[in-house]
């Protein structure tokens, strides 16, 4: 039966579709199927041409149960739910039938203070800084931040998701044949962030741009986030 993860959260502008897509072209690189589903209807549907994922277009309310329903009659994949922003219900509505919840959020003291309220009302989300400052002092900056007002929610914050500006490319409706190395790096790590929460095993080797993906690159015991289940740990 496939997983379900929603990327949701109160705060518009953190990125929630550009993190769904990079999530599962992240877990296509890796070796696992995947589905982006988009629920927003301010976005239109994009093509699966040149992804590692397919998309699906669940916009209406009969969609959205189709699309779920039958993601759970497959094994071994992994749905990844695009929840759109500022739609209060509708997250409710999309925590109920998911394994797991992602909350993106940005440096901004508004985001955190948002993302800190939903990891409140959603007991089985994890934050997930996004579009984080790649320069040294902003990044040094936005840490503290998130250490100061989110300390007591460490274990459910996963590694922050650098700005690159080349993840645009992944919300065109058709990709590039080929994604620069950055962008692919950014998305393999952040799909092994995931597969790590789900207690997923994480295959050894990467086929894109030559990458093995040994053992060092995977997350350390004091890195990852509290485990769903820490008593077991199920191959995908």
């Amino acid at each position: 039966m496939a997983e379900i993860i929603c990327v949701i959260g109160n705060k518009g502008g953190t990125g929630k579709t550009t993190l769904s897509h990079m999530l599962c072209q992240g877990l296509g690189l890796l070796g696992h199927r995947s589905a982006c589903v988009l629920t927003d209807v301010s976005r239109e549907p994009l093509s699966p041409d040149g992804r590692r994922y397919i998309t699906a277009d669940a916009r209406t309310r009969d969609a959205l149960t189709k699309v779920v329903d039958k993601l759970r009659t497959l094994d071994d994949w992994i749905g990844v739910i695009d929840g759109g922003g500022n739609r209060t219900e509708m997250d409710r509505k999309l925590y109920a039938l998911s394994d797991i919840v992602l909350l993106p959020f940005r440096e901004s003291h508004e985001d955190i203070r948002t993302v800190v309220r939903d990891l409140e009302m959603f007991p089985r989300a994890y934050a997930v800084p996004s579009q984080w400052p790649s320069n040294a002092w902003q990044r040094d900056a936005a840490d503290r931040n998130v250490a100061q007002l989110m300390g007591a929610y460490r274990h459910r914050i996963l590694n922050p998701v650098g700005a690159l500006s080349a993840s645009k490319l992944l919300l065109q409706k058709q990709v590039p044949e080929q994604l620069p190395t950055p962008l692919a790096n950014a998305c393999r790590a952040f799909g092994r962030q995931v597969l790590e929460v789900l207690e997923i095993d994480v295959a050894d080797i990467g086929e894109t741009h030559g990458l093995t993906i040994g053992s060092d690159e995977r997350l350390s015991s004091a890195e990852m986030p509290l485990r769903l289940n820490p008593t077991s740990r199920r191959p995908h």
